[in-house]
């Protein structure tokens, strides 16, 4: 209490404040930082000599086996989450929303489900009304997708490499957002 005290009643109040109002939006979401040209994309190291540098092998909610190299070609917007987390929660309504408004044909969508219990997972996603495409992992989470938080979302150019991370809740449905993923889909066509 003395310390909340010390920040609002001293000259440290619009530092430490005003620091986290800019950051803020009016949703109490942080802002998702648009997902950059594949020019300026992190480069990723190719596992296994394959065309499509990420393995991560997953199934639907309904159990059939899944591959991301399967989406080649694609923007991917990958994020991770789990129906016993708040964060992912709250933001999975911007992230239904940016997915009703995308073109399906250049930008696909897995939302990689995190819980143990594939059948929490569906009840949660069923329950809400979401149609976006969730995913259960099926083993280990490589590199880029392995987060010590949730949610995370990793946006990956038609070619596999990164284009954009994000660990923490966000709002992505945005203009700026939804621009940012069909310019990275045309830029390397």
């Amino acid at each position: 209490m003395a310390l909340l005290a010390f920040v609002l009643l001293t000259p440290l109040r619009p530092i430490v404040l005003g620091g986290l109002q800019r950051g803020l939006l009016a949703t109490g979401l942080w802002n998702a930082d648009a997902p950059a040209a594949p020019a300026a994309a992190v480069p990723v190291v190719l596992t296994g000599g394959a065309a499509y540098p990420h393995n991560l092998p997953m199934v639907t909610l309904d159990g059939k086996a899944v591959n991301l190299s399967d989406l080649k070609g694609k923007v991917v917007f990958v994020n991770l989450w789990a129906s016993w987390c708040p964060p992912c929660r709250a933001e999975m309504p911007g992230i239904e929303a940016l997915y009703k408004k995308v073109d399906h044909s250049k930008v696909a969508f897995v939302m990689l489900s995190l819980d143990d219990n594939a059948a929490k997972a569906r009840k949660f996603v069923q329950a809400q009304g979401y149609t976006f495409p969730v995913y259960l992992r099926t083993g280990d989470l490589p590199a880029p997708f392995d987060s010590n938080s949730i949610p995370s979302t990793i946006i990956l150019g038609p070619d596999g490499q990164v284009a954009a991370r994000h660990d923490g809740m966000a709002e992505y449905d945005t203009p700026e957002f939804e621009a940012a993923l069909d310019n990275l889909g045309k830029s390397t066509k």
